[in-house]
């Protein structure tokens, strides 16, 4: 199969590899679809992070498929697989690409049967490859760092929550989460952004680039803010984030870890979403309750989409499949995505077998 690979020098290249093994728990799911995040390009150029992640032992030479999230189709189940998955439904997923011969910028790709969104007809594949990195991070983030009211318990107390960047592809579904989950949604993001933003339901947006943004916040809230999810978490978001939060403190759930303290009445809570898949990395172990975690995840976002009340980002196809991989990684890389999700269609790329 054909499959956009790593290389030794951090450049990428379309590749003929063997499709992967499927294990007893395994899914084997032909790749519709795929989108793409900011940890594609940053494995693949940030050799410290990725040797972090995985430890002194891992290898940084060999190639290793790109790629996290998919929409695709079942094509194998795994001998011990007992999930009510079928060969021929229409899933969406995620894996940890540029770790092993396994990625979704590929034909084919193996996934735990634990971790996957039953897609509705209503929504496309290329639609559909943007869900899971971003909505198993939301949900991560709402309610297993911060705590907060799902859907499916929605408070009847009005809770304040800021999603800090809220045209990132976190903050767009966790402002669906969270307003489902019947909580007061405060976000920032650029102006161009703020009438869809709107459409979401948040209750109020703040201009991120505002220099008195932080102090907005803290006012509209009346400095009794206690609740935030960080989709940025570099930069400057840390000090902002925290500033904006109430005098006595509350929680920041951050998607990556703070370069720098915050107050001290501040907590921050960092969690790997790819723990959910039942695998250690580094310093972040993995448990029973975190797979627990990801399967219960996976039936709320199903329930969610079937029940049609998930609105897509907007998304950008490139033209040319996986071949475009390389420019799709080096616009995402010089910062020109905004508001909008990267998208391959596996078949628009040249070569493929019939």
């Amino acid at each position: 199969m054909l499959a956009a690979c790593t290389t030794h020098d951090g450049t990428v290249e379309l590749r003929q590899v063997d499709v992967p093994k499927v294990g007893p728990r395994d899914v084997l799911i032909k790749v519709i679809a795929a989108a793409q995040n900011p940890t594609d390009w940053k494995l693949n150029s940030q050799k410290t992070t990725i040797r972090n992640l995985m430890g002194d032992s891992f290898n940084l030479t060999d190639p290793k498929i790109i790629g996290c999230d998919y929409a695709g189709v079942v094509a194998k189940l795994g001998e011990s697989v007992t999930t009510n998955i079928k060969i021929g439904d229409r899933i969406a997923g995620w894996v940890f690409g540029s770790i092993e011969m396994n990625g979704a910028f590929a034909e084919y790709l193996v996934a735990p049967s634990h971790m996957f969104l039953e897609l509705p007809l209503s929504w496309s594949f290329e639609d559909g490859s943007q869900l899971a990195v971003a909505c198993y991070t939301a949900c991560q983030c709402l309610y297993q760092s911060l705590g907060l009211p799902s859907p499916e318990n929605p408070t009847t107390t009005p809770i304040d929550i800021l999603i800090w960047g809220g045209s990132s592809s976190v903050g767009h579904f966790a402002i669906q989460l969270a307003k489902l989950g019947g909580m007061r949604v405060i976000t920032t993001a650029s102006p161009k952004h703020f009438d869809r933003l709107r459409t979401l339901g948040v209750d109020e947006i703040f201009d991120h680039r505002d220099p008195e943004v932080a102090q907005k916040i803290h006012a509209f809230t009346n400095g009794k803010l206690q609740y935030a999810v960080d989709c940025i978490s570099e930069g400057s978001t840390p000090q902002l984030v925290s500033d904006s939060l109430g005098l006595e403190g509350g929680t920041i759930s951050s998607i990556l870890v703070y370069k720098m303290a915050v107050r001290p009445e501040v907590k921050v809570i960092h969690s790997l979403a790819y723990q959910l898949f039942g695998k250690s990395f580094g310093s972040y172990p993995t448990s029973t309750e975190m797979v627990e975690f990801g399967t219960k995840s996976s039936k709320l976002i199903s329930k969610l989409l079937a029940e049609g009340k998930l609105t897509p980002a907007p998304i950008k196809i490139y033209p040319s499949g996986l071949a475009s991989v390389p420019e799709g990684l080096e616009y995402m890389k010089s910062g020109k995505v905004s508001g909008e999700k990267i998208v391959y269609r596996i078949a628009d790329t040249p070569g493929l077998s019939a």
